[in-house]
């Protein structure tokens, strides 16, 4: 008698198609893109090895991560296999997007607990990719409101602190339409600071005996670069060195500029000393 072959379910024989041929070919190229996806959003190094070596596991695959500061290099094999990917990818440039952050964090998180087709991962970061940013005007509002805090925090009455929501809201709008206008992102923080300084220093010059000094502290505070510098020391205590400096002179560089537009503004308007 012949033997009965039991058939597969066709969802099953597609999903073991889909996972078989997904890995590495298909695998590669997707963890390449979520870690460009990373760096352009201003994660550490930390974090884009936490989240591409987890995808990566929970498809069976080793993966080897080289990230330079606006790049990363991939090596990715199948265990117990000889299928294997190599790639790298290149960042048009890096900011601050927290949700993009999270969005891949809470990505890579599920997939530890439920495989995903990888046509599902595409349309998370495309999704992702796409999220509207907050109105503009709200934008400006609340960082504006955020100065006139650090103003208060600092010691500034309530004229210091609506100068100082003056001065911001007018540097940030400054600097929106200088990236706009895809300015040198250090000049960018130049200008930027030296219209806040100007706007400050103006109730200062041609009002009569203003004390505004805290107004001045705070008005540039908006361009302070934290989250560099916040990646700049997990950087070097994970040992990625070279990814580590990078962030650290690029905040430097930033800290240089406003710093340069704050003693322009001084000499401008002939501030005592």
């Amino acid at each position: 008698m012949a033997a009965r072959v039991r058939k597969m379910p066709l969802a099953n024989t597609l999903s073991m198609q889909e996972k078989t041929k997904s890995k590495p070919e298909q695998l590669g190229p997707l963890l390449l893109d979520i870690g460009i996806m990373l760096i352009q959003a201003g994660a550490s190094s930390h974090r884009i090895n936490t989240v591409i070596n987890r995808i990566a596991s929970a498809y069976d695959c080793t993966p080897d991560i080289h990230i330079d500061p606006k790049s990363i290099s991939l090596s990715l094999q199948l265990s117990e296999a000889e299928k294997s990917f190599n790639g790298a990818r290149n960042a048009t440039g890096y900011g601050v997007n927290f949700a993009t952050l999270s969005g891949l964090s809470t990505m890579s998180l599920s997939l530890v607990k439920k495989q995903w087709q990888l046509q599902e991962i595409r349309t998370e970061m495309k999704r992702l990719s796409s999220l509207p940013h907050y109105p503009r005007i709200l934008v400006l509002t609340g960082v504006a409101l955020a100065g006139a805090c650090f103003c208060y925090t600092f010691g500034g009455d309530l004229l210091e602190m609506a100068i100082t929501f003056g001065a911001t809201f007018c540097g940030l709008w400054a600097k929106q339409e200088l990236v706009k206008r895809s300015v040198n992102t250090y000049i960018c923080s130049f200008l930027s600071a030296l219209v806040a300084c100007l706007f400050t220093g103006a109730f200062y010059k041609f009002g009569i005996g203003l004390e505004l000094e805290h107004a001045y502290a705070t008005c540039v505070l908006f361009l302070i670069p934290g989250v560099p510098l916040i990646n700049f020391f997990i950087d070097l205590l994970a040992g990625n060195i070279l990814f580590g400096l990078d962030r650290g002179l690029n905040a430097l560089l930033h800290i240089m500029a406003i710093a340069f537009a704050l003693a322009i503004a001084i000499v401008i308007y002939n501030f005592p000393r």
